[in-house]
């Protein structure tokens, strides 16, 4: 009798494993291969949230078992699937959440519940309060399906309307409110199928005066939408103005692409047609400035989620477009609503207005970025341009360049290719780079020395000859300079940019006293700038090591690196007696100017200083004479470095650079302007850029 109870009490215990499995059993649909689970439970409300969490995951399927299937008589799969997935991911539904669900009504084998719920979508968040009937049946509760249980007011016959209001994106100005990125037009080459004649040497003719193959002409026109009388958009290039041509001697290019737009005209089949886009007026002349849009990718709307971001999207790819991508981008404005059978609105579900992008003024002056553009295009290099009393910077140029409007009208690959394999790298953004400054270091290699007291400004160092070395623990290692002259004090020596002088200065400086005070003046240090710009460094590793290298830096060589910006930024000192003035690109209606660094230099180190820089561009014998002006006083400072693997190299390049500025406070149109060219060498040193920086400032002063 015992082992007969014990037999029945196990067989009782498989018996409820068993009924706890049914409770908890699994139900798989299969669709096309896949295995959708789900678990049914024995509460409706839990049915209710389990049914809303497979909205998310788009597992249509798995919700199509969840419906009483009298209503599936009604209602296909395939029926069900494409209503709820057009509805749902058209307006691109997220974060749906159920709450307060409560029994309505009860009845032997069905139960309806309300609930509120709230979700997010592409035009903000929706709530309502929502009801819905389930049945008990074997396999658990299933929903009574209704198109209501979508949204409460929607009927079988009703669609859900997504519309959207572009935002504009903002303009980006220049310091006079003139446009530097902003809405253009350029020029849509489109074809209309039915029109063309010989179609193969036709496409064989567009394809090589659009410079793109004929394969990628064809994919466009073989897609699905396209019909014999459709225009078929095949290319963007430039628009031509008829201002343009009516100047008295119109540039070559646009003499070019008139003639190329004309070749396209004459082939039947072929149209063209104004369109919209992002247009950069200075286009090469500040294109590393200002950078470029692009169609945003799946990564981008990936890394940008709830954002505003879609398909059609713009994104700000480099520069300034991506700097201010937030103030510029501005936000679409969008509507989801419920139209009857007839497409009249019925209810507005969510509606948000559109903000169009703030436009971001600069402190730039286009002429003399276009200037400077124009002075230095063949020329690796870079210019900065400042107010040395406030801040403002007033030109960041980078040569060569690119057009960045061929970034919004579509790239080919053959371009990108040579962007990129080109020896001169038009692509590299030079302004944010450090650079071995050469002899526009002396100057303040200078105040260091009157800031640290270890140089008398009127002690003469002596005349060595055009070499010297400390002793004979140097080597062979000597320092060269290109001139002799008496007697050998501060001034004189930043006149003549003697190296020797300045090699002396740096060794009785100290490498203690030359560090630390560079970086008491932003060496080592983040510039507080809008863009980033490289550091400022003095060595390879974190000291100046050697006497030798000590030395070198003395004359702005050894392992001194700086950024144009940087060095502009440490001359503003020589002007404001002996505070650094911190640089800004964003405008401000009342220039005030704000201190970077106070008490760089002191006010008499930085009246010493001036009588070197003043005597560099007005004394005949300074290397930036070829700057000097009767109208405007300039002072200035020119600088050679030598890059040479070795001291026999004569192979190594020339760094030419020029620093010169206003040297009165009461000139109409201050400017702090420094200039730099990677190799001079051949083409006349540092004054090679002496002369392309006084027809800039000619210009500039003329206005």
């Amino acid at each position: 009798m015992k082992r007969r109870r014990k037999k029945q009490n196990i067989q009782k215990s498989y018996v409820c494993k068993i009924f706890g499995l049914i409770v908890a059993i699994t139900v798989i649909a299969v669709s096309g291969g896949v295995l959708l689970k789900r678990t049914i439970t024995e509460s409706p409300e839990d049915t209710l949230v389990e049914y809303m969490n497979h909205i998310e995951k788009k597992e249509y399927e798995v919700m199509y078992t969840m419906i009483d299937s009298d209503e599936k008589v009604y209602l296909t799969k395939e029926e069900y699937i494409q209503r709820n997935s057009k509805i749902y991911e058209g307006i691109e539904v997220s974060d749906i959440k159920i709450s307060h669900i409560a029994v309505k009504e009860k009845k032997a084998d069905t139960v309806t519940l309300s609930y509120e719920t709230s979700c997010n979508t592409i035009a903000g968040t929706i709530q309502f309060d929502n009801m819905v009937e389930l049945k008990k049946t074997k396999q658990g509760y299933k929903l009574v399906w209704q198109d209501s249980l979508i949204f409460p007011d929607l009927e079988s016959d009703d669609k859900i309307s997504v519309t959207t209001s572009k935002a504009e994106r903002g303009e980006i100005l220049d310091r006079n409110g003139k446009m530097l990125a902003g809405k253009g037009v350029a020029t849509s080459v489109g074809i209309i199928p039915g029109k063309l004649e010989d179609r193969n040497v036709s496409l064989e003719k567009i394809a090589e005066l659009l410079k793109i193959d004929v394969e990628t002409i064809n994919n466009k026109l073989t897609a699905k939408w396209v019909k014999e009388d459709s225009f078929v958009p095949i290319e963007t290039i430039p628009k031509v103005k008829e201002t343009d041509l009516m100047k008295i001697q119109p540039e070559e290019k646009t003499l070019e692409e008139q003639e190329r737009q004309n070749k396209l005209l004459e082939i039947p089949g072929v149209m063209l047609s104004d369109v919209e886009v992002r247009s950069y007026e200075l286009g090469e002349a500040a294109a590393h400035l200002i950078g470029y849009v692009q169609s945003v990718t799946a990564e981008d709307l990936e890394n940008h989620p709830g954002e505003g971001y879609t398909n059609e999207s713009v994104i700000g790819r480099s520069g300034l477009e991506k700097l201010y991508e937030k103030q510029l981008k501005g936000k679409d404005g969008c509507d989801i609503k419920i139209l009857d059978s007839d497409g009249e609105e019925k209810e507005v579900l969510v509606s948000t207005f559109k903000e169009d992008g703030k436009d971001i003024r600069l402190t730039i002056d286009s002429d003399l970025q276009k200037s400077l553009y124009e002075q230095f295009k063949e020329d690796p290099g870079c210019s900065v341009a400042m107010n040395p009393y406030t801040g403002e910077v007033l030109a960041l140029v980078s040569t060569p360049s690119y057009d960045n409007n061929e970034f919004i009208r579509g790239l080919s690959s053959e371009k990108w290719t040579s962007l990129n394999e080109d020896e001169k790298k038009p692509l590299y953004n030079r302004f944010r780079q450090v650079w071995c400054p050469g002899s526009t270091f002396k100057p303040v290699v200078a105040g260091i020395g009157l800031k640290t007291e270890t140089i008398d400004p009127k002690e003469d160092f002596g005349n060595e000859g055009l070499e010297w070395q400390k002793d004979s623990s140097w080597g062979s290692y000597q320092v060269t300079t290109l001139h002799e002259y008496e007697p050998v004090i501060m001034k004189n020596a930043i006149i003549y940019s003697d190296n020797i002088y300045f090699a002396k200065a740096a060794l009785k400086i100290g490498s203690e006293n030359f560090m630390n005070t560079l970086n008491e003046i932003g060496f080592n240090q983040d510039i507080p700038f809008e863009i980033a710009m490289q550091e400022s460094t003095y060595s390879n590793t974190d000291k100046i090591e050697t006497e030798i290298q000590l030395a070198d830096s003395g004359y702005g060589q050894g392992q001194i690196l700086v950024n144009p910006l940087h060095l502009a930024s440490i001359y503003t000192s020589f002007l404001n007696e002996g505070n650094m003035v911190k640089p800004y690109l964003t405008y401000e209606e009342e220039a005030a100017g704000e201190i970077w660094i106070e008490n760089a230099f002191t006010k008499e180190n930085v009246e010493e200083i001036m009588q070197g820089v003043e005597g560099v561009v007005n004394n005949p014998e300074g290397t930036g004479y070829a700057a000097h002006r009767d109208d405007i006083l300039l002072a200035g400072k020119t600088g050679t470095a030598e890059l040479k693997a070795t001291k026999e190299d004569t192979s190594g390049k020339e760094i030419g650079w020029f620093s010169v500025f206003t040297a009165e406070k009461n000139v109409d149109r201050p400017i702090l302007l420094i200039s730099m060219v990677e190799n001079v060498k051949g083409i006349g040193g540092s004054g090679y850029v002496v002369r392309k920086d006084a027809t800039v400032l000619d210009e500039y002063f003329k206005e």
